[in-house]
């Protein structure tokens, strides 16, 4: 029985994560910024079961806020222990065109999906060293190929693929293992609020996929990180998105009738 620290935990695939380590008896720490939502996730994950509950505990926080994360992981610590693996699912996305959206919602969502991942492993790191540890940090297929109206999500989804490669060789030393996965639209209340505010050239490009369910996303998120896998993606596009990058990225032009990329 290990303890998990998940964020974004209260809805969407950090949810269906932690359903699925409480399933297999393991403790988990879900951090998010809505307390009362929060709340409800805890009452949903406990299934009514007295022994689940109690290896639950909830602590609001936004992980855009360094000093909030650090003090809810000392308190997910105080109460199951060292953290041994932490699954880094917060993110938010707010589509608009580029020129279109405002600075401020341009940095928001780079501080809480680059920034907030970085002080998530941060707040996690310092208890893992001596003893191993895992990492798994979300990222989205948007981190593998830009799509018209996604500027702001695909350059912070793109740059954890480089913080986890980073990380990888610096705690590889130390038996903590970082793996990054890249999951498609996911059935989630956020692709919910995200589908209206879509650019139509957006929904051309991605839309004719089939949205995932979060229950299949996050039995393979697990079954990478158990196995420490570097990469874990979802299907063949973005497989040889993530194997093949600007080569593959090209092909998918052509099929969307473009020209392919010469330099």
């Amino acid at each position: 029985m290990r303890h998990v620290l998940v964020t974004g935990g209260s809805s969407g695939i950090g949810l269906a994560v932690a359903d699925l380590l409480l399933e297999r008896g393991d403790r988990v720490s879900l951090v998010a910024r809505d307390a009362e939502r929060l709340a409800e996730a805890a009452r949903t994950l406990s299934r009514g079961e007295e022994a689940r509950a109690g290896r639950i505990f909830i602590v609001p926080a936004d992980v855009a806020d360094g000093e909030a994360v650090s003090r809810a992981a000392e308190k997910a610590t105080s109460r199951f222990g060292v953290i041994g693996a932490l699954v880094a699912s917060a993110g938010i996305v707010e589509p608009a065109r580029f020129l279109e959206q405002d600075a401020a919602a341009f940095d928001r969502q780079i501080s809480v999906n680059l920034t907030g991942v970085s002080n998530s492993v941060r707040a996690v790191l310092p208890g893992m060293r001596g003893k191993g540890g895992s990492v798994m940090i979300v990222s989205s297929g948007a981190g593998l190929i830009g799509i018209p109206g996604y500027s702001a999500y695909c350059a912070s989804k793109f740059a954890l693929r480089g913080l986890a490669a980073a990380l990888r060789a610096e705690m590889a030393s130390a038996g903590i293992s970082v793996s990054i996965c890249f999951p498609p639209d996911t059935l989630t209340p956020q692709l919910e609020r995200e589908l209206p505010l879509r650019p139509p050239e957006a929904q051309a490009m991605i839309g004719r996929v089939r949205p995932q369910e979060t229950a299949i996303v996050a039995r393979a998120i697990l079954a990478g990180m158990d196995r420490g896998r570097r990469e874990i993606h979802f299907g063949l596009a973005l497989r040889l998105l993530g194997y093949f990058g600007p080569f593959a990225a090209s092909y998918f032009d052509l099929r969307r009738g473009g020209r392919p990329r010469t330099g």
